[in-house]
């Protein structure tokens, strides 16, 4: 799978937000890796902010170039799959953003792939590099909450406008919960492991609105229980995340900095990117003291090293296929679980499962060195 230890040229397919605010400025941040061509139909756009790379109208064409290593996708959620594909059969490495593909069916498909082709797969989970998911992390590898009973995550954003996108109209792969719900579940699952049972609720609550905008999907294991919301009708939330232990609770405020920084134009590797005014708070159960735990400095960027590092043959992948068809598998029966009103098992196979559970236990050995 690994490459030679040069730069590493990339392909960008899509150049709307994800590819403008993301994708662009990290891989650039990234010594070694080289963003050289990029498919949008926004040619003028495109050169306006690099103005090195050559542009192409046709996505397809960038997933095939002869020139091009790695393959970013960044383009619309039913074009993941086709374009993965594509690029895998060319022989190329293949990033996919968030949403991995638009059923568990494609996602199981490109998986197969390859690993005939012999190239990594892997996906977008930004998230994992916030400050905010961080933090969760380390507090629960602290040990001072106790036993976790739950764990509860909110995206909520004040968008009361419909707006006229891909990913408001009727469409596969559309609506709030095809965008926000892959970040939330990836966390989850990282964090406590496959559920056994899954049950969720969706509303469309906006005048005009075509998709879900509102989503509130339970996780269900043998004690603990995992809350995932998401809404584009809070003007002012409450806590983000909110763990809860027999010893001690803890909650954080306020939402990473990465992406407004991006937008502003800071770059991954400016003094101060990615660092978190907001600390988390313990509230302690026994003496009801509240501690402040200030948030871990987080870089979004440190994906594309790892990326680099798995393609030079340093490192592994940093979020495998397998860990993100398990993503797919929750995001599919939590819309069957919706529809039906039915809490419902997790549609995995025992090999699916106990591949997810052996990466993720190599994950947490990793990280704890």
């Amino acid at each position: 799978m690994s490459v030679s230890k040069k730069n590493i040229r990339v392909g960008l397919i899509g150049y709307g937000y994800a590819g403008k605010t993301f994708h662009a400025p990290l891989i650039q941040s990234v010594p070694g890796l080289e963003l050289t061509v990029v498919g949008s139909s926004r040619r003028d756009t495109v050169l306006a902010d690099l103005p090195e790379v050559d542009v192409y109208p046709i996505m397809e064409d960038v997933a095939t170039h002869p020139e091009v290593d790695l393959v970013v996708i960044a383009s619309p959620n039913d074009s993941h799959s086709p374009l993965a594909t594509a690029a895998l059969r060319a022989g190329k490495h293949v990033v996919v953003d968030k949403p991995f593909t638009v059923t568990l069916a494609e996602a199981r498909a490109l998986v197969s792939l390859a690993e005939q082709q012999g190239r990594l797969l892997s996906v977008f989970h930004n998230r994992r590099w916030e400050s905010e998911s961080l933090a969760t992390h380390a507090v629960l590898e602290s040990g001072a909450l106790g036993e976790i009973s739950h764990f509860e995550v909110h995206i909520d954003r004040f968008r009361p406008a419909v707006r006229q996108r891909w990913r408001e109209n009727n469409g596969p792969g559309a609506g709030l919960w095809f965008d926000l719900g892959p970040h939330l579940i990836d966390e989850a699952i990282q964090l406590f492991g496959l559920p056994q049972t899954i049950n969720a609720s969706f509303a469309i609550q906006r005048s005009g609105g075509q998709t879900d905008d509102w989503a509130h999907v339970q996780l269900n294991y043998d004690r603990l229980r995992v809350i995932l919301h998401t809404s584009l009708l809070v003007p002012r939330g409450g806590p983000r995340s909110v763990l809860h232990g027999d010893r001690a609770s803890w909650a954080k405020y306020g939402a990473d900095v990465q992406e407004k920084q991006l937008i502003a134009g800071i770059r991954p590797d400016s003094i101060g990117f990615g660092v978190d005014p907001d600390p988390g708070i313990l509230y302690d159960g026994a003496t009801g003291d509240q501690i402040e735990i200030p948030a871990p400095a987080s870089n979004q960027s440190d994906y594309y090293v790892r990326i680099r590092e798995a393609l030079w043959g340093n490192q592994p992948n940093p979020v495998t296929p397998e860990q993100s068809v398990a993503v797919m598998a929750i995001l599919e029966t939590s819309f069957e679980s919706g529809s039906s009103g039915r809490v419902l098992p997790l549609q995995l196979t025992d090999t699916e499962i106990l591949v997810f559970d052996e990466q993720r236990r190599k994950r947490t050995e990793t990280e704890k060195k």
